[in-house]
């Protein structure tokens, strides 16, 4: 059932550009392993081999620490509407933090420089391996729309804020690795 690609060709990218959300995966040895839910509304596949992501202020920043310590990340997407199939991308990621030059290049060649107040970092993937499989323990869901409650607490938090939270809550994984996010 599960198959295997070297790359992102063009019927898995409309699959990936068909999905509400994916899920990333990351850990390193001797500690947690992190899942989290984003929107894929914050996503782009930029090449067959490239995945980028602009991930905002959470509870935590594990991803984050992970992609210092380790660099492993899988992304994962399950069709919860139309036929059934599961897709990964595995490979190695990194941190592109918000005062980088790297940063503010892909926020304006994808993103078209709209930075969505809490943007804290893009996430890289460098993918090596691809692999579908069935889904067919997926249970159907039918997408309602985006929860606005993330942009509420930016919104009401402000950048001063936000900075102050990613102090507090975001330089240290929940393992107690450091996350870089203040680094340089």
């Amino acid at each position: 059932m599960a198959k295997q690609f070297s790359s992102i060709d063009d019927r898995l990218r409309d699959f990936i550009a068909r999905q509400h959300i994916f899920f990333t995966a990351s850990a390193t040895a001797n500690f947690r392993v992190n899942v989290s839910p984003r929107e894929t509304l914050c996503l782009r596949i930029i090449s067959p081999n490239t995945a980028i992501y602009l991930d905002r202020t959470g509870s935590g920043n594990e991803t984050s620490a992970h992609m210092k310590a380790d660099g492993r990340l899988t992304i994962m997407f399950c069709a919860m509407e139309g036929p059934p199939m599961i897709l990964r991308l595995y490979g190695r990621g990194r941190i592109m933090h918000r005062a980088s030059p790297e940063y503010r290049e892909l926020l304006h060649d994808h993103y078209a420089g709209d930075e969505p107040l809490g943007a804290r970092q893009i996430v890289w993937l460098d993918i090596d391996l691809v692999q579908t499989s069935c889904g067919f323990g997926v249970p159907l869901f039918s997408y309602e729309g985006e929860r606005p409650s993330l942009d509420q607490w930016a919104k009401a938090k402000g950048p001063d804020g936000i900075e102050e939270y990613r102090r507090e809550k975001n330089a240290l994984s929940m393992d107690g690795l450091p996350t870089g996010l203040f680094d340089g």
